[in-house]
């Protein structure tokens, strides 16, 4: 019995660890484009636009996209479905230099996304942000750990679509 409770104090330890980690994760990465900052934001704010540097569309070819709402500003947004997962992207808020995005993850959470672009010396630098809470589950708190090098390179890539596009 006495390794029985050995063993629940040891996960309770570790739980209570867990839930000591950050609640709050922020990634962010930025690069110079050769874009107005206003064709960026356009590009942005609107659905078939985003698809056309969408970097998880070039890390799944089968990836499913499925538009709503209007073609562009608050309240449009698209479905996906691909092997990385399944949710919802919307427009929640625009203006002159940056689009926001809620993304509705169901069970996994619903971070939010900014993607920002102000004049530079060669266009826009874009920074894109997203902002996740990894509430009171101590499993999501120590993949909060995790995130900034999960998804880093997938906003990278973004960038870099981006940038191809000038």
């Amino acid at each position: 019995m006495t390794i029985v409770y050995t063993i629940l104090a040891a996960i309770a330890l570790i739980a209570l660890a867990a839930l000591l980690l950050p609640r709050h994760v922020v990634v962010t990465r930025q690069m110079d484009v050769e874009m107005a900052p206003e064709d960026v934001i356009a590009r942005v704010a609107s659905t078939e636009g985003f698809q056309s540097f969408n970097p998880y569309c070039t890390r799944d070819a089968n990836l499913k996209i499925t538009p709503f709402g209007p073609e562009a500003g608050v309240g449009s947004g698209f479905r996906f479905e691909g092997k990385e997962g399944k949710g919802t992207q919307t427009v929640t808020a625009v203006s002159a230099t940056k689009v926001t995005h809620l993304i509705d993850l169901g069970a996994m959470g619903k971070p939010v996304q900014t993607i920002e672009a102000k004049p530079s010396a060669t266009g826009a630098q874009v920074t894109w942000t997203v902002k996740s809470d990894m509430g009171y589950n101590a499993v999501f708190r120590i993949f909060g750990l995790f995130m900034d090098r999960m998804l880093g390179g997938t906003y990278e890539l973004g960038l870099k679509n981006l940038a191809s596009l000038a």
